[in-house]
């Protein structure tokens, strides 16, 4: 997929408020996508981020992103893929768990459209947490709409919410849907267990292809708790227990 103009925007915003320390690790080596006409509005992100930076600044010969993560104070990132055919650091097929020795490993991980053409997502996701290290962030972008037939699946902003909060107990910063090719505000996705009925968005989303963008922290307390089901489910079942369990008393 590529780091896009509207990518850009959300990753220079967060330069400008977090910066990891240690290990760095982006899942396929992504490349800059940046042109004339998206240029105003990537040095606009820059400047809200309290950079000085051009986008001439961020550019590599090759068209890969290193530059622009060491540019934004993301220094030393490495890259996991499971081909070497892009110059991938790490060679790791993501249906596949990742060794032990990966476990922990990384301040910060970003996935900039990669999950989306792994077939087996809960795999992969299980091991994104297993790579971050306490405190670690993970920032992903992939396919909300809009998106068929560019890989094997889009996702559901309750994905975010029932993997990361609830099974895992990590910390979910933004879930946002992201337009890719029109001025469209951004909006937030919230979660569905807080009200018990799952989102209703005929109508409302962009005309265009929409990423689904998120920021999650692993903590201290983060831990894998096992199989999770999804959130307006849980409720209805959980409502039901419990009005069984009044007719009972």
């Amino acid at each position: 997929m590529g780091i896009d103009h509207a990518l850009f925007v959300k990753l220079a915003a967060l330069s400008g408020r977090w910066r990891p320390q240690g290990r760095l690790l982006m899942l396929g080596r992504q490349a800059l996508r940046a042109n004339p006409k998206n240029k105003p509005a990537m040095i606009a992100a820059l400047r809200s981020a309290g950079s000085a930076l051009f986008v001439r600044d961020l550019i590599q010969d090759d068209g890969f992103s290193e530059t622009m993560w060491d540019q934004l104070g993301f220094p030393g990132m490495e890259t996991m893929d499971a081909s070497a055919y892009e110059g991938a650091t790490i060679v790791h097929d993501l249906n596949e768990p990742v060794p032990q020795a990966l476990h922990g490993q990384f301040s910060f991980i970003f996935d900039g459209g990669t999950l989306e053409h792994v077939f087996n997502v809960p795999v992969a996701l299980r091991s994104v947490f297993d790579m971050l290290a306490p405190g670690g962030r993970f920032v992903s972008a992939n396919g909300l709409n809009g998106w068929a037939g560019h890989g094997m699946y889009q996702f559901n902003p309750d994905l975010v919410w029932t993997f990361w909060k609830r099974g895992c107990g990590c910390t979910v910063h933004e879930v946002t849907g992201l337009a890719r090719d029109e001025v469209a505000d951004p909006f937030s996705f919230p979660d569905v267990a807080e009200f018990g009925t799952r989102l209703r968005l005929k109508g409302r989303l962009p005309k265009t292809r929409v990423y689904l963008y998120y920021e999650v922290e692993k903590t201290p307390d983060s831990a894998w708790r096992g199989l999770v089901q999804q959130s307006d489910y849980s409720e209805k079942w959980a409502e039901t227990v419990a009005a069984k369990q009044e007719r009972v008393e």
